[in-house]
């Protein structure tokens, strides 16, 4: 499921993720398994109509998402 996130558009971390969710672009969102609790909270609430996909690293998010260090969330856009 991994291979998507690097031809998709994407967004990578919580802040932009978030963006995304409010403003209805987000497809499909990714939250990595061994991420803060109190980090990924607000992303899980944002996510009433969107598709969540668990069981992946920050470090493999990371890696999927096209950056150099880990990442906590991952979400697909529309188009």
């Amino acid at each position: 499921m991994l291979e998507e996130l690097s031809t998709a558009r994407k967004v990578v971390g919580v802040k932009q993720s978030l963006r995304a969710l409010r403003g209805g672009e987000a497809k499909k969102v990714f939250l990595a398994c061994d991420a803060d609790p109190a980090v990924i909270g607000r992303i899980e609430a944002a996510c009433a109509a969107v598709e969540v996909e668990r069981g992946y690293t920050m470090a493999q998010l990371g890696s999927a998402g096209g950056i150099a260090v880990g990442a906590a969330v991952v979400t697909l856009l529309d188009g």
